[in-house]
């Protein structure tokens, strides 16, 4: 192969990987494809609920044809008994000749294992091509593994002027359609989206994929509400049975309560506080034990200032409206400046955008 069919190659299955997001948690979005004499022979993605793995399910369309051929992969192939066999196994059975990989997986069951029993076989393993990209699309696997917790990210809607609600908290529709259908997108390519009570006492939001043949990849629900205060008819409440809830609430919160929110069939965990907001970092460890990986934080404003405020963002999504709100409207961070986003030395800006009148900046952990 080429430099240049293997890019177009590794590029097809960097999308194929990204099908997955959102919809394998707790295991990493792969995406596979077999090449034989410059022609694709198979193509796998790691399917819901993170198994078949990708790398067998590109095997499975290739059949005997995988002898020989080259197999690109965005993460290293699992070496590891789990609840399915090794995919590097599966490879070397297949007699593939050559493995081009994105990157190591940083699973310390896997780290270099999977390409090692690979080499072992006699065959030739390549890697580094698209690492960024890969590195990008497995960000919740890879700081799962290194911190303890699920990727996050800062979703915010701002009017021109900075604010996201008018005065005295009341909701106001601040970005047009093409945005919103751009957030429901978006909403997809998570693994669970999050908000404080505070933004369903005020909006009673959805937080669901409101288009067309996506409400089934709408995420978890998470609550932040540390007195459960949460009205039973609330959206998040009412409608747990069609698309999973979960809420966290102090160790002081009324067990009454609990008991009628988990009848209803929401799950709910207590962790720690401190003058009365939750403890983000033990939430966030809950998440990642519970096989969250990636996380969307919808706020409101003082959810989003407390992610903000202890350094637990990874990447921004900043939509910015026209319309403007008042001087007496609500800020988007509580008590902060959007420059603690904008001007941040441990966030770099990677992207601009415009749906409709609005336009979205994008911003990753430097």
């Amino acid at each position: 192969m080429t430099p240049g069919e293997d890019a177009r190659f590794m590029a097809l299955a960097l999308a194929l990987g990204r099908r997955g997001l959102g919809n394998t948690w707790p295991n990493p979005a792969v995406g596979a494809v077999i090449v034989k004499n410059g022609v694709i022979i198979g193509r796998g993605w790691t399917q819901p609920g993170g198994r078949p793995h990708a790398e067998t399910q590109a095997l499975k369309r290739a059949g005997k044809a995988a002898e020989g051929a080259t197999m690109y992969v965005t993460l290293e192939p699992c070496s590891h008994q789990g609840k399915t066999p090794p995919c590097a196994d599966a490879v070397a059975r297949a007699k593939i000749a050559r493995v081009v990989s994105s990157i190591e997986d940083p699973n310390p069951e896997v780290g270099g294992q999977g390409h090692k029993k690979l080499t072992d076989r006699k065959i030739a393993v390549e890697v580094g091509l698209g690492a960024d990209d890969a590195r990008r699309d497995h960000a919740g696997h890879i700081r799962r593994i290194a911190d303890g917790r699920p990727h996050v990210m800062l979703k915010l809607a701002v009017s021109a002027d900075g604010k996201v609600a008018a005065a005295g908290r009341k909701p106001v529709a601040i970005t047009g359609e093409a945005a919103r259908h751009r957030v429901y997108q978006m909403r997809a390519d998570y693994d669970a989206i999050l908000v404080g009570i505070g933004t369903v006492l005020a909006d009673n939001p959805a937080l669901t994929c409101r288009l067309p043949g996506m409400y089934e990849r709408s995420p978890v629900r998470i609550l932040l509400d540390s007195q459960l205060r949460a009205p039973l008819a609330c959206h998040l409440v009412a409608t747990v049975r069609e698309t999973p809830t979960w809420i966290f609430t102090s160790k002081t919160a009324s067990e009454i309560a609990e008991q009628i929110l988990q009848e209803r069939g929401a799950k709910v965990f207590r962790v720690g506080s401190q003058n009365g907001r939750l403890d983000l970092d033990e939430i966030l460890k809950t998440l990642s034990a519970e096989g969250i990986t990636r996380l969307m934080v919808e706020g409101g404003p003082t959810v989003a200032a407390s992610f903000v405020d202890a350094d637990l963002v990874d990447a921004v999504a900043l939509f910015h409206a026209e319309k403007t709100i008042g001087e007496d409207g609500i800020d988007a961070l509580e008590g902060m400046s959007l420059d603690a986003l904008t001007a941040s030395d441990k966030l770099k800006k990677t992207g601009e955008a415009e749906f409709g009148p609005d336009r979205v900046e994008t911003y990753e952990r430097v």
